[in-house]
C-alpha cells in the first residue's frame, strides 16, 4: 500500500509517499481502506516537531518514532480483527486514531473499533473524514471547559477556521448567542453557519465595545490576554484553543493571576478524544445541526502540498486528504 512517511522533524519537505504492508488488524481493530483523511492544526505541530513541548507528548525527542501522519479517516472496512463487534467487512465507517497512532494518511489503517462508527447515510467520505479532530476539539471546549449553555453569549475567536466552523454551529445547537470573528473574506460563511452576528478583525475590535459575552472561545490567541478577558462579562469565561505559541504559555503560567484579578474564569483546553463526543457529533451531523466545511481536498501524493496550505493558506474550514 501507498502511505506517507518522515525520518525526521521538518516542514512539508520531510514528508514522502512510501510502499509499505498493509496492516494486520489486532484485538479490538478493524483495518480500514482509506477513502478520505482529515487534516488538523496538531499534524503541522507533530510534522515539525514545534513547539518542542510535543516531542514530550508523542514518541521521539530527537526523531520521530511513530513515522506516520494523520489522525482522522473515513472509508470502508476490509478485515476486522479478534473480539470486534458491532462492524461488518464492507461497512462505511469513520473515525479517529488513538493518540500517538499516527497513520491515517495512507491507503490502508488499522483503528480501534471503539473510536470507528458507522458513517452517516449521504455523508461524504471527505466530510466524515474531517469531523473528529476538530469537532470533538469544538464541543469539548464549549461544554466541558466552557460550559455553554442555552441563552449564553458567546464569542468565537477564529471561527472561520477548521475548529471554528463547528464551534459556531456546535455553540447554535446548545441554544446560545454567537458572535463569530474572522477575516472580511469569510464574514457570509460565518454567518451561513448560523452566527447571530459576525466581527470583521480588520475593521473592528471585539474588545473594544467592553464586557458583552459569558464565554469567550479563543481559536486564535494572538493579543494580550488582558485585552481579551475585557470582552468577557464578570464570573464569565475565557477559553483558549488555539494561536501563538506565546499566548498559550501566558495562559498556562500567568492565568490564574489574570482570573484573580479580572474575576473571570482562565481556561487552557486539551481535548482527548471519546467515543461517546464522537457518536454526539455524528448524532448532530445525522440531524442537520451540523456540517463540514472542506476549504480544500488534496491526492495522498499532494500530502505536503496540504501541510504548506495549511500553515500558510489559512483554510476555510477544513482540509482533506483523498485516497
Amino acid at each position: 500500500m501507498k502511505t506517507i512517511l518522515r525520518e525526521r522533524y521538518g516542514g512539508p519537505d520531510v514528508l514522502r509517499i512510501a510502499e509499505a504492508e498493509v496492516p494486520e488488524p489486532g484485538q479490538g481493530e478493524v483495518l480500514v481502506k482509506v477513502e478520505a483523511a482529515g487534516t488538523n492544526t496538531g499534524d503541522r505541530h507533530i510534522m515539525r516537531g514545534k513547539p518542542f513541548a510535543v516531542r514530550f507528548f508523542f514518541p521521539g525527542l530527537t526523531r520521530p518514532k511513530v513515522r506516520g501522519l494523520g489522525l482522522d479517516f473515513a472509508g470502508t472496512v476490509e478485515k476486522t480483527g479478534p473480539a470486534v463487534t458491532g462492524l461488518e467487512v464492507g461497512d462505511a465507517v469513520f473515525g479517529t486514531l488513538p493518540e500517538g497512532g499516527f497513520g491515517s494518511f495512507a491507503e490502508y489503517v488499522c483503528a480501534p473499533v471503539e473510536m470507528t462508527l458507522e458513517r452517516p447515510a449521504g455523508v461524504r467520505p471527505a466530510d466524515a473524514a474531517v469531523l473528529p479532530g476538530s469537532g470533538i476539539t469544538a464541543l469539548q471546549a464549549l461544554r466541558d471547559s466552557g460550559g455553554v449553555e442555552k441563552g449564553m453569549d458567546v464569542l468565537i475567536n477564529g471561527a472561520s477556521g477548521g475548529v471554528g466552523t463547528y464551534a459556531v454551529q456546535i455553540a447554535k445547537s446548545f441554544g446560545a448567542t454567537v458572535t463569530g470573528v474572522c477575516s472580511s473574506a469569510n464574514v457570509e460563511l460565518v454567518r451561513s453557519l448560523g452566527a447571530d452576528r459576525v466581527i470583521d478583525y480588520r475593521s473592528e475590535d471585539y474588545a473594544a465595545e467592553g464586557p458583552q459575552y459569558d464565554l469567550l472561545l479563543d481559536l486564535a490567541a494572538f493579543r494580550p490576554l488582558r485585552e481579551a478577558l475585557s470582552a468577557v462579562r464578570p464570573g464569565g469565561k475565557y477559553v483558549l484553543v488555539g494561536g501563538a505559541p506565546s499566548a498559550t504559555y501566558r495562559v498556562m503560567i500567568f492565568g490564574a493571576w489574570h482570573a484573580w484579578r479580572s474575576g473571570r474564569e482562565v481556561k487552557f483546553h486539551m481535548s482527548k478524544a471519546t467515543r461517546h463526543d464522537l457518536e454526539f457529533l455524528r448524532d448532530l451531523v445525522t440531524a442537520g445541526r451540523v456540517h463540514a466545511v472542506v476549504d480544500r481536498t488534496f491526492a495522498l501524493e499532494e500530502v505536503p502540498e496540504a501541510m504548506r496550505h495549511l500553515e500558510e493558506g489559512r483554510p476555510r474550514g477544513k482540509v482533506a486528504i483523498l485516497i
